[in-house]
C-alpha cells in the first residue's frame, strides 16, 4: 500500500527569515493524520535567509539528519563541533541525554535550502555525538547510495535506530529498485525534480508512505533526486 503525501498538504510557515514546509506535526503545525511514520519523526523541507538561523538550542533523544540542496550551513554545538554542511554533505546528530546547537546560513547574500529529518532513537539517554561526511556525486548517480545505517555500513553515517537511509539522483530514463523486508515499511521524498514510484507520480516535495510492499521501482520522470528511508 503506498499513500502519497503532496507537497501541498504539508504544513507551511512563513517567518520571513526562513521558509518551512512540516511533512508531519511540528512546532504551530498539528494534524493528527499525520504525527509520524514508524521511527521517522520529522521531515522539514527548510530556505534560511542570508545572514540568519536558528540560534543556540537543546534537543534531547533524537537522531537528527540534515542535507544542504543548495547553498551552506554553518553548525556549532556544546560539544565543540564547528563545520560548513554544503551539498553533496550529510550531517548526523545524535541528540542523546541532550545537546545544545545552532544553525545558520553564512552567506550574506544567497539563501541555503535543506533538509532535516529526525529520527527516534532505539533508545533514550545515549551519549550525544556529531559526524558529517560527503558523498560523491558518482555513488548517487542512478543507483541508491546508502547514507545512513545503524551499523554505519558502505561509509554511511551512524544512526541509533533500525533504519537506513539511501539517497539517489536519477536521470531520464534511468530507475532504481529497492527490496522491502517482510514487516519493514519504507517512505520516499522526492527532494526535486518528479518520479514514478511503483507507476504512481511523485513530484518535488512529495512524500510517500509504503506498507505490505515487497519492492519498490522509482523511475525518473523526467529526472529526480530522492530520499528513500527503509525503516523497521
Amino acid at each position: 500500500m503506498i499513500r502519497i503525501r503532496r507537497s501541498s498538504e504539508r504544513g507551511h510557515a512563513d517567518h520571513g527569515w526562513l521558509d518551512t514546509f512540516h511533512t508531519f506535526s511540528f512546532a504551530d503545525y498539528y494534524d493528527p493524520a499525520h504525527q509520524e511514520f514508524r521511527a521517522l519523526r520529522v521531515i522539514n523541507e527548510d530556505r534560511v535567509a542570508p545572514g540568519q538561523g536558528f540560534g543556540m538550542h537543546g534537543h534531547k533523544d533524537m537522531e537528527i539528519v540534515t542535507i544542504v540542496l543548495e547553498g551552506a550551513l554553518e553548525h556549532k554545538d556544546s560539544l565543540g563541533n564547528g563545520e560548513i554542511l554544503r551539498p553533496g554533505e550529510f550531517q548526523r546528530m545524535s541528540a542523546g541525554s541532550g545537546i545544545r546547537h545552532s544553525e545558520f546560513n553564512p552567506s550574506e547574500t544567497e539563501p541555503v535550502h535543506l533538509y532535516q529529518i529526525w529520527l527516534q532513537p532505539e533508545r533514550k539517554g545515549i551519549a550525544p555525538s556529531y559526524e558529517q561526511k560527503a558523498i560523491p556525486n558518482d555513488e548517487q548517480l542512478n543507483a541508491l547510495r546508502l547514507v545512513a545505517s545503524p551499523n554505519a555500513e558502505n561509509g554511511s553515517l551512524f544512526i541509533h535506530q533500525n533504519a537506513r537511509l539511501y539517497l539517489s539522483k536519477l536521470e531520464a530514463g534511468h530507475s532504481v529498485t529497492h527490496a522491502i523486508a517482510k514487516g519493514r515499511a519504507a517512505w520516499v521524498q522526492t527532494l526535486r525534480g518528479s518520479l514514478e514510484l511503483n507507476g504512481q507520480k511523485l513530484n518535488t516535495g512529495d512524500g510517500a508512505a509504503i506498507e505490505n510492499e515487497s519492492e519498490l521501482v522509482l523511475k525518473a520522470a523526467p529526472n529526480a533526486e530522492v530520499l528513500l528511508f527503509d525503516l523497521a
